[in-house]
């Protein structure tokens, strides 16, 4: 399992190789890593973007009804586009604005606190942005952000138990905003036994699935979750700063918005221009600003690569790679000493995402070293490593040559000559 040849032999068995050359590749052998922070550009992405300036140039306003795709409905195209990958009907699913945007417009809308409700449950293991988003919101309803924000401590500073969840969820509990997958350690939480939980008690429950979208398939309808948001820029590969998505389930399209904009409006008398408010029907009706074309057509080219593979294929190879790269780790013997690595991520695959959390001590000064050998992974204080083998475009070797690279690291000590401490962009 460890030898070259037996790696080049799972590359040539994988049905999802052909994918790789449809992407733009680091230059010069690099190894790319890190896909769970930006996803690479896709040749298909790149051309829908040309295509989009193409037709700005020649079409000008008219492109609104006359571009192909049309600008008025993108934002309902793309997320009819999306709705399989998280197992929800198109009108529940619209392409629009940025996540945490898109986190306040929906808990603006599903969060109702009363004299007895006012909590609203997260994880204290939370990407900072949520925390800063429900603290403010939190702020705005007339709240204590210290004393009506619940972060459920982790057992271990590493993973969430869904039991402490659900213990969480009083009867003070207006609102619970969960992540599907933590951004550091990779653990992917029990969407479905949540959202239930949350259901039995009367409490809405919404996910932020930034670390999920486009390589964890979901059943959001299935399992009944209310709201959900996440971007497209990592697995779904749309590019730097690209437009975001969110999903409202169809039991709440008769709310109004909490945050009502125009392109929420009822399409068909949007230009009417009057001052009472219309919903659109579904998810539409959350959006707020016009759609924003240049960075919302790369994701027009990168989803028809997705119809293409299937998002449960794609599953099938990223549990694959990265069950291989702790594999590796583990038989090269790389969390025994002098190494000291350790894997924080669940080595069981139904509780993992899409990356592999390698823990070390010297994790900030490693991640240097790497990059000066060609491997672009990504660094979460205060140790972790994480490498993301992404299924359309990373293959075998490319794991277990990363995995090899750690090794020599620590084997020659070349990291201890790296500087500490991160970078301004970790």
């Amino acid at each position: 399992m460890i030898t070259l040849e037996y790696t080049q032999s799972q590359d040539a068995a994988d049905p999802l190789a052909h994918f790789r050359t449809r992407f733009h590749l680091p230059a010069d052998g690099r190894i790319y890593m890190d896909g769970n922070s930006l996803g690479l550009m896709s040749r298909y992405a790149e051309a829908a973007v040309l295509n989009a300036l193409e037709q700005w140039k020649s079409l000008g306003i008219d492109g609104w009804l006359e571009a192909d795709p049309d600008w008025f409905t993108l934002g309902e195209r793309l997320g009819g586009m999306m709705a399989s990958l998280v197992g929800a009907d198109a009108n529940e699913v619209v392409v629009t604005g940025a996540t945490t945007v898109n986190l306040h417009a929906l808990v603006s809308t599903f969060y109702q606190p009363t004299a007895g409700r006012r909590k609203i449950v997260v994880t204290a293991l939370d990407f900072p942005s949520d925390v800063y988003a429900l603290q403010s919101q939190i702020a705005l309803r007339g709240g204590d952000p210290e004393r009506d924000l619940v972060l459920v401590p982790s057992r271990d500073g590493r993973l969430i138990e869904e039991d402490d969840l659900i213990e969480a969820m009083s009867d003070e509990v207006a609102l619970v905003v969960l992540p599907s997958v933590l951004y550091r350690s990779g653990q992917l939480l029990d969407i479905e036994r949540l959202a239930a939980a949350g259901r039995a008690r009367g409490i809405p429950v919404g996910f932020d699935c930034a670390h999920s979208a486009g390589a964890v398939p979901h059943r959001f309808d299935d399992w009944g979750v209310d709201c959900a948001v996440w971007c497209t820029y990592k697995y779904l590969n749309a590019g730097p700063g690209a437009v975001g998505a969110l999903y409202v389930n169809s039991r709440h399209h008769h709310r109004t918005p909490g945050l009502a904009g125009w392109w929420g409006y009822l399409k068909e008398r949007q230009f009417d221009m009057l001052h009472h408010w219309e919903s659109a029907p579904g998810a539409g009706a959350w959006q707020i600003s016009t759609v924003p074309l240049l960075s919302s057509a790369p994701l027009l080219g990168s989803l028809k690569l997705f119809e293409e593979a299937g998002i449960n294929a794609i599953r099938d190879k990223s549990l694959a790679l990265t069950s291989y790269c702790i594999a590796l780790i583990e038989a090269l013997e790389l969390t025994e000493s002098p190494y000291d690595f350790r894997i924080g991520t669940p080595l069981n695959s139904d509780r993992r995402g899409g990356h592999v959390a390698v823990e070390h001590d010297e994790a900030a000064r490693i991640t240097r070293a790497l990059k000066l050998r060609g491997v672009i992974p990504d660094f979460r204080p205060p140790d972790v490593i994480r490498l993301a083998p992404v299924a359309l475009y990373t293959n075998f070797e490319e794991v277990w040559r990363t995995v090899r690279h750690l090794k020599e690291i620590i084997d020659s000590g070349e990291h201890l000559r790296m500087t500490q401490g991160r970078s301004l962009v970790a």
